[in-house]
């Protein structure tokens, strides 16, 4: 993974080399040499890259951390909690609505004490969407009782990643540690890192695991209570145990990282003061734009400006009383923060500031506040000058004319307006009237008639040409073929997937319909909430002016794993029985996020975290079946489909609309090729998914009101092929069909077997 240049630190007491690397690759450069127990972890950009590079080191051979997959980071939140109460080291990494999402469980692990460390790498909090860095995830952070520790460059992740577990094992804290490093700005720059040359000295700073005299839950000899139920004075005297190991952790930070700095020569206090000894004027930030500033104290120090700037190592504990005596006798200090708190009068950086002048006694240091570089937006020498300009003026007058307000924003222009681009469809163009789906009263099933497909070219496209799809993606050419099976008017849901991202970059958007996004998890409670709104207000007369010729036909796009995080949503509205349309495209991985494994994933197959080594042999652990899964609620109709078989897949979706408006909750699945990650040619998806069907592994089938039906059998047609032949396509299988994975592809293949056979038995069986 590193660029080993064998050139070792002339400072410190111990063997240190030099190498060359990202943010995100020093946090799992650290965790290697840690050796965690385990990491849970779900992909969100920009943290996702940690995992991957664990996975690869894994493959490889270099460390034993068992690397866990979740199926959202509140699950990878809970496998973390719960490794840590069994008495081992545990380790994770998240980003803004991941963070968000696993929030609930962060006070638990506080509260209970069990110590871990997750990097944090700070991104924008959605909405709207926006996955560059600010620290909105980190200001939620604040109220969790964890330690947190500031890293502005990629040598301070290193650092802080190694004391980090040491901090949170001290007897005197017991406490989960957070490392927290800017998205993109620190977490994918390359820059030169010193590091331990050798593990074991890295094990002698950090000492030995597990520590004794503290309870797991794997001691049976002492067996534990671990988050009983607690009414007060209980619980108020251990929220008042946990705030005490608050505050110890500055101390044992403090002396933690002077051991560290005699063992490397680098040193990280408490407070990184810059020119502060006779400072008039300061700015105070956080993290990468901390470092920017320098230069620019430099340039007006030049200038005869008395400058200095502040910037914390540790912002939990927030270091009250070394700040106020930092600023002791400043007359002026700017505070930047990259979030706001809406409705506080600035972030919480500044607030906190206050009022830690406040309560040291320090009434003359006029503070400015200003919020910037939100959702990545960079942060120049130029803004810097700027920030200090406010504390000059300030000076000049005496007093603060604006104390907050927002820098780096636009005002609006009417001129500049989002115009609409793409007109309305017309119900005449879409309701055709050459698709016929009737009831069969004898079967119980729906008898569907479909033109020629060339009859259907005329109806126009639901998505405009104009998305920012990877070549030969095959989401549209699916989605567009489905969509000719709907006739009339729909209303679409897109969970976060790499079908949201590429269709609507503000202001413009490839949706001709109306289209609604929500989080990767969310989308059929989403949904749902709509379907049922229309209902009501149907009810009510509240939409007899629109004219609807028909109902809307409600339909949810989901793909990019999001039937792995959202499928408990996606459980309850089944069993609520919505009427609407849950439409999966099923790349076989979390394409979106870089390729990372998801639960749809088949077994062998490489992906970013399931690579292919010495050690491991891509995916460990078989697909999940979400189609069975979903039929498994009994909701009316379930199908499966490919781009390779038009018909099929168009009188499907002619189906999927009737029962969707006349019965409740249908459910899809199609296959459908990512050639960018699938190692694959752009022109080749409609063949490989063809491949997939005919090898078995992804069948045709649909369930019908319980009753299942194969509708495209290869066995039948003389068409089978080996499943080998199929993974012989893709660059990302190919490994499978070396003598090397000859057992993995035996596992593979008679799994698939197993579930075709099952198939063909409910095919043949009503009640099955």
């Amino acid at each position: 993974m590193a660029i080993d240049l064998s050139q070792e630190a002339k400072k410190g007491k111990v063997e240190q080399k030099i190498v060359y690397e990202s943010g995100n690759e020093m946090a799992a450069y650290a965790a290697h040499q840690i050796n965690y127990h385990i990491m849970g972890y779900f992909p969100i950009s920009p943290s996702t890259e940690v995992a991957q590079f664990l996975d690869l080191m894994k493959a490889n051979g270099q460390h034993d951390i068992v690397l866990i997959p979740a199926d959202g980071e509140h699950g990878s939140a809970g496998l973390c909690y719960g490794a840590s109460t069994a008495g081992g080291r545990v380790f994770n990494a998240t980003s803004a609505n991941g963070y968000l999402y696993m929030l609930e469980q962060m006070p638990v692990q506080s509260g209970t004490r069990f110590p871990m460390v997750m990097n944090l790498v700070c991104r924008s909090v959605s909405g709207p969407l926006d996955i560059h860095g600010d620290h909105s995830d980190l200001y939620f952070a604040l109220n969790t009782g964890w330690p947190i520790l500031m890293c502005r460059d990629p040598q301070a992740v290193y650092d802080m990643n190694i004391m980090a577990i040491k901090l949170a094992e001290d007897p005197e804290v017991r406490l989960p540690v957070l490392v927290a490093s800017d998205g993109y700005f620190t977490s994918h720059q390359k820059r030169r890192v010193e590091v331990f040359a050798h593990r074991e000295d890295v094990h002698a700073f950090i000492g030995p695991q597990p520590p004794t005299g503290f309870p797991d839950t794997l001691d049976r000899d002492n067996p534990v209570t671990v988050g009983p139920y607690m009414n007060e004075p209980d619980y108020i005297n251990n929220c008042y145990q946990q705030s005490v190991a608050m505050y110890n952790a500055e101390r044992v930070y403090d002396r933690i990282r002077k051991e560290y700095a005699e063992l490397t020569g680098r040193d990280y206090p408490i407070l990184d003061l810059y020119r502060m000894e006779d400072a008039e004027v300061a700015v105070f930030l956080l993290n990468s734009a901390s470092e920017i500033i320098k230069d620019v104290v430099d340039q007006l120090r030049a200038k005869g400006i008395k400058a200095g700037s502040i910037a914390p190592n540790l912002i939990r504990p927030f270091p009250q009383k070394a700040i106020a005596d930092a600023l002791r006798h400043v007359k002026a200090v700017t505070v930047g923060d990259r979030a706001d708190s809406y409705g506080a009068h600035g972030g919480n950086m500044v607030n906190e500031i206050k009022a830690a002048l406040f309560t040291h006694q320090n009434h003359d240091t006029m503070v400015i506040s200003r919020v910037y570089g939100l959702g990545g937006k960079d942060f120049y020498a130029e803004d810097g000058h700027h920030f200090f300009q406010l504390a000059l003026d300030a000076l000049a007058k005496g007093r603060v004319e604006v104390p907050f307000d927002y820098y780096g924003h636009t005002p609006g222009d009417p001129e500049k307006a989002p115009q609409r681009i793409l007109n309305p469809m017309k119900y005449e163009d879409l309701k055709t009237g050459l698709i016929t789906v009737t009831p069969n009263e004898e079967t119980g099933k729906l008898n569907v008639r479909i033109p020629p497909l060339r009859s259907l070219t005329k109806k126009p496209k639901r998505l405009a040409p104009g998305h920012g799809a990877c070549p030969g993606c095959g989401i549209f050419s699916g989605l567009e073929l489905f969509f000719k099976g709907i006739e009339g008017d729909i209303v679409a849901l897109f969970q976060t997937g790499c079908a949201m991202v590429v269709t609507t970059g503000f202001p413009y958007s490839a949706h001709k319909a109306t289209y609604i996004h929500n989080l990767f998890q969310n989308g059929a409670a989403t949904l749902s909430g709509v379907v049922e709104m229309f209902w009501e207000r149907k009810r009510r007369g509240e939409l007899d002016h629109l004219n609807l010729k028909d109902d809307f036909t409600f339909v949810m796009v989901t793909g990019d794993g999001g039937m792995d995080i959202g499928m408990g949503p996606a459980i309850g509205a089944a069993l609520r029985n919505h009427k609407m349309i849950i439409l999966e495209y099923d790349n076989e991985g979390y394409m979106n996020t870089g390729a990372q494994l998801s639960y749809s994933t088949p077994i062998g197959h490489r992906t970013s975290t399931s690579n292919v080594g010495s050690h491991q042999g891509g995916k460990l652990f078989h697909h999940k079946d979400t189609a069975q899964i979903m039929a498994a609620t009994n909701i009316p109709y379930v199908f499966t489909g490919s781009e390779a078989f038009p018909q099929d897949l168009v009188k499907k979706a002619a189906k999927a609309q009737w029962y969707a408006q006349n019965e409740g909750l249908v459910y899809g699945k199609i296959l459908i090729t990512c050639p960018l990650n699938w190692l694959s040619e752009d022109q080749d998806g409609t063949d490989i998914v063809g491949a997939a069907v005919n090898s078995c592994f992804f069948p045709l089938y649909e369930v019908e009101r319980g009753v299942t039906t194969i509708t495209y059998n290869p066995e039948e047609k003389n068409k089978k092929i080996p499943l080998a032949d199929w993974l012989k396509t893709m660059g990302k299988t190919r490994h499978m069909v070396k003598p090397d994975y000859a057992e993995a592809l035996q596992h593979f293949e008679r799994e698939v077997e197993r579930r075709w056979t099952i198939l063909k038995a409910k095919h043949e069986n009503p009640y099955l």
